[in-house]
């Protein structure tokens, strides 16, 4: 089993790769969107690739280090290095010095991952540049790349990269670049592009929206007190079958207009719940990051690589939310996913500035992060597209259990979405329980001829 898979990783020194060319130096102010507290920190990405025979005598460790020079002529703020300016305003200053580049070796093989790699992955601090130690994100390197050579001639690329630069979009469009120069180009498609500037506050500015993901609960969260050692990993697979009962679940009038993200997110959020056993009049949020490139009116230009997201909130009583049936979270879910307009992001770079770029609110929240659409898994450095391309981790934040990432995997053949959980042990049971209750065809319809559907669905 990959989860029980022990092995070594052999590294060498790390080396600073600074850009092949002369870039510019100066200052250049991050948006009011990147520098909030929540993203600073260094997210971690992982990429899996097998042996190809007609790359005998090519190393993926020289290739990919002499491209990454390369693509930093175009991206050359990455080089660079963060300073905070008065009001916690983070601006990066374009040095040219470097990221950090490493190179290793692992006496493994692609095939002991299994045949669908998915996190959590065994060892994978061995398969990335450790920035744990760091106290702060000043005046640190922006990225840090390691490629590990399998035994079977395959590799994995990880990496680390501070998260006020770039959100999952940014850095899919910067691996998209380093792979098309690894593979010969003489540039990336995408030219990048800063305007970080469309993403900042108003002058003056003023917040007129309501932001309850930055206002803080009461009390605690059950999670913040349980044991490391009784906190137990699981995946939950969410193919065409499992999709197909949870629309039947859903009121009618939600069943054709309700994305799968709509339906894993209310599901997953109301087992959750009900697994964890909060008070009833407890209050209970799901915030999820809603990609907002989309959603503006004008659209952001194409090759814009910094945060255009948003944490939008929704929150229930907990007794309510576990005894109502799917519809309840489902519409909750909904409404605030459609809350993410022009103004409402806006809001947000204002409330940035105003209320000293605040941490989004994690007590009794739920977060998701939906990556299925970002194209990671179509990362090609010349050895062809990952056997997996993602998180390296199966949640996001230093608590386990408050947050997971929605990726895409293959089960059996069927290509579905995967949802990785962390939960203690007996919670962990109760929510496998109530998936299951919303996975499985229903016997009947609950919301036919008038059923009293508050009776419906109550699992304790």
């Amino acid at each position: 089993m990959a989860s029980s898979l022990s092995f070594t990783v052999c590294r060498r020194e790390p080396v600073l790769v600074a850009p092949a060319k002369s870039t510019p130096h100066e200052f250049k102010p991050l948006s009011d969107i990147d520098d909030q507290e929540g993203l600073r920190f260094y997210s971690s990405g992982i990429h899996f690739y097998r042996n190809d025979p007609s790359k005998e005598g090519r190393d993926p460790a020289t290739v990919i280090k002499e491209a990454l020079g390369e693509v930093l002529v175009h991206y050359y703020p990455i080089a660079g290095r963060l300073r905070e300016w008065p009001g916690r305003k983070l601006v990066v200053e374009c040095t040219g010095e470097g990221v950090v580049f490493v190179e290793a070796d692992a006496d493994v093989r692609l095939e002991d991952f299994g045949h669908a790699p998915s996190p959590p992955f065994p060892c994978v601090e061995e398969l990335l540049y450790d920035t744990e130690s760091f106290g702060s994100i000043l005046d640190r390197p922006l990225l840090f790349i390691q490629v590990t050579r399998l035994k079977c001639g395959g590799f994995i690329f990880g990496l680390r990269i501070n998260h006020t630069f770039v959100d999952a979009p940014g850095v899919v469009q910067f691996l998209t670049g380093l792979g098309e120069m690894a593979r010969g180009a003489a540039a990336p498609t995408l030219t990048p592009v800063w305007e970080r500037e469309l993403l900042n506050a108003r002058s003056p500015p003023r917040i007129t929206h309501a932001h309850p993901e930055y206002e803080c609960l009461a009390g605690t969260d059950v999670l913040t007190t349980s044991p490391p050692a009784d906190m137990v990993n699981r995946s939950f697979f969410f193919g065409p079958k499992e999709i197909s009962a949870m629309r039947k679940h859903a009121p009618p009038h939600l069943r054709s207009t309700s994305s799968r993200f709509d339906l894993i997110t209310a599901s997953v959020w109301r087992s959750r719940t009900a697994a964890l056993g909060y008070d009833p009049d407890d209050e209970v949020r799901v915030l999820f990051v809603v990609n907002a490139r989309g959603r503006r009116n004008p659209p952001l230009p194409s090759g814009y690589y910094g945060n255009a997201l948003a944490f939008p909130v929704a929150s229930s009583a907990a007794g309510r939310l576990s005894r109502s049936p799917l519809g309840y979270a489902l519409e909750l879910v909904r409404k605030a996913k459609a809350s993410v307009t022009d103004e409402y992001m806006q809001s947000v770079a204002d409330l940035m500035v105003l209320r000293g770029r605040p941490h989004f609110a994690m007590a009794r929240t739920y977060l998701v992060s939906d990556v299925t659409r970002a194209g990671f898994e179509a990362v090609d450095f010349g050895w062809g597209e990952g056997v997996y391309g993602g998180p390296a981790s199966a949640g996001v934040g230093a608590v386990p259990g408050v947050a997971s990432f929605y990726t895409w995997h293959r089960n059996k053949g069927e290509e579905g979405i995967l949802v990785p959980m962390c939960l203690p042990g007996p919670a962990m049971e109760r929510f496998q329980m109530e998936m299951e209750s919303l996975t499985e065809e229903p016997a009947f319809d609950p919301y036919h001829n008038n059923t009293n559907i508050n009776n419906i669905f109550i699992h304790y």
